[in-house]
């Protein structure tokens, strides 16, 4: 399998993953809408030939985004052509959100073998979970409160759900979703005054590790350009980098208005 088959298996698992509250089909394109909560469930992408003029196209997507409320964004990654994102800038569209994936086989995964005993891991995403990483996030946008639980239970795959408590609360989350013979990590925080502590790679190890007792053979995920702790995390767990992609956003809005809450940090 060549460099591009396995880009486009991470796309598709990107998008069974990580649903949308609308999706519309145009022409070879999706058009994700999610009020903006995150980059990733409120862009367009290319699925297939067009037919449609594409200014026409870049027209139509502006317009729709428009009565959202929100900037039109297109994700962009190595599988298009480069004239597509010169075509975006010559338009004004500006970089947002460089992100990197990283993979790594499970094959030969060993975890460190330290046991956690305030990690829990549940088979179903619970109200408790969602409450826990939102109060993490400081998640006080209401259209987001109200539409992301069902967003989350759109997930058409089957998750694995970690919790990280301390004093009866939750200080740390994880979410691995299983499609196919890889697991995706996401949702992968832990509260900034535990941060340090080896509950993030904790979290991370027991994701891993159950994926694996379930019939996982490769681990992805992706994680914003610039974040280092993160990053070295990631790699201290095996993880190698693999491609980049990023977004090219129609406008930027006003601090505090529409501002995501992307899901890996």
């Amino acid at each position: 399998m060549d460099t591009k088959q396995k880009i486009k298996i991470m796309e598709d698992l990107s998008l069974n993953a990580w649903p949308s509250y609308q999706m519309q089909i145009y022409d070879g394109w999706i058009l994700r809408f999610s009020y903006f909560y995150t980059h990733r469930t409120n862009c367009i992408e290319q699925l297939g030939p067009s037919s449609i003029p594409l200014q026409d196209k870049l027209d139509y997507c502006e317009d729709i985004y428009e009565k959202w409320g929100t900037p039109a964004i297109y994700k962009i990654n190595p599988l298009l052509d480069s004239s597509f994102d010169q075509k975006l800038m010559e338009r004004g569209y500006f970089m947002a959100h460089v992100t990197e994936v990283m993979t790594r086989s499970l094959y030969a995964y060993k975890a460190s073998g330290k046991q956690n005993p305030n990690i829990t891991l549940h088979t179903e995403i619970s109200d408790q979970w969602l409450k826990g990483l939102f109060a993490m996030k400081g998640m006080t946008n209401e259209t987001h409160l109200k539409i992301v639980p069902s967003m989350y239970a759109a997930i058409p795959k089957d998750t694995l759900a970690v919790c990280a408590w301390h004093s009866g609360r939750i200080i740390g989350t994880g979410l691995g979703i299983l499609d196919r013979d890889y697991v995706g990590l996401y949702a992968i925080h832990v509260h900034q005054d535990f941060r340090g502590k080896g509950i993030g790679r904790a979290i991370c190890e027991t994701l891993l590790e159950a994926s694996r007792q379930r019939g996982a053979a490769f681990a992805y995920l992706q994680v914003v350009q610039g974040n280092r702790p993160a990053k070295k995390l990631y790699e201290a767990l095996g993880f190698e980098d693999f491609y980049t992609y990023w977004f090219r956003q129609q406008y930027s809005v006003a601090r505090g208005e529409n501002i995501p809450c992307e899901g890996q940090k």
